[in-house]
């Protein structure tokens, strides 16, 4: 029986070393694997350049990672709520590229496929196709430009799902899911973590989203703070 399970985020990421491009699943602070970049942060491993949907917010998420100045690069959709992003980015401290959101899905999704390239109409005529190579295509019997995005190359994809069993499928919950199942099939090496591990064969498989096979090492999780960005309530009438 396939058997993918390690002890912590600790064994899970013990070979990453500086350097390295991780793709990191969440959106915001939805989804993202908390212990995974708690963990990161005590390694100290340094010049990273890191492919998630932005940077969480100043010190929580990816943004912890910014505070440590171990991140050398970000290739995300936005900046978001994180201040210390805006500020590395506009002094010039971090490299950084910023993708469509459909770009950085589809790109991810390449990677999985083993497609080398897509091309997209996103980012014709704008700074996004900078330096990067064009092509007129027709499609639906309309012909327009297309830019050339090349598939993300990434070490490590680090994703937080809700259940897993030990051979690395994957249930993700709701809005939690967003680009974890993306980057669970694109990472040279995937770890995942999750709120609850169980024995193989209990999970329902009309209900698992990423299939074990792209798993690599998985860990249950723990003391998940789950911090939500900006809550809007409505006063009580």
């Amino acid at each position: 029986m396939i058997n993918r399970v390690v002890k912590d985020a600790s064994e899970a990421l013990k070979d990453v070393k500086d350097g390295m491009t991780l793709m990191v699943g969440g959106f915001g602070l939805c989804g993202i694997p908390e212990n995974s970049i708690t963990q990161l942060v005590k390694m100290g491993v340094k010049n990273l350049t890191c492919i998630s949907n932005n940077a969480g917010v100043d010190d929580f998420g990816l943004g912890l990672l910014l505070q440590t100045r171990q991140i050398k690069k970000m290739i995300s959709s936005y900046v978001g709520e994180n201040d210390e992003f805006e500020r590395q980015m506009l002094s010039g401290e971090l490299e950084v590229e910023l993708v469509p959101q459909g770009t950085l899905a589809t790109r991810c999704m390449a990677a999985g496929y083993g497609m080398p390239v897509i091309y997209t109409p996103a980012g014709v005529g704008t700074e996004v196709a900078l330096g990067k190579e064009t092509r007129r295509f027709t499609f639906h019997g309309e012909e327009k430009e297309y830019l050339m995005e090349k598939a993300f190359e990434a070490d490590f994809a680090i994703v937080k799902a809700w259940k897993g069993d030990t051979a690395g499928n994957l249930i993700y919950r709701s809005t939690a899911r967003n680009f974890n199942p993306l980057m669970a099939m694109a990472g040279r090496i995937t770890v995942a973590e999750v709120e609850e591990l169980v024995p193989a064969g209990e999970l329902d498989p009309d209900h698992i989203h990423t299939p074990g096979i792209y798993v690599h090492r998985i860990f249950q999780g723990n003391q998940y703070e789950k911090r939500i960005e900006q809550r809007t309530v409505r006063k009580k009438s």
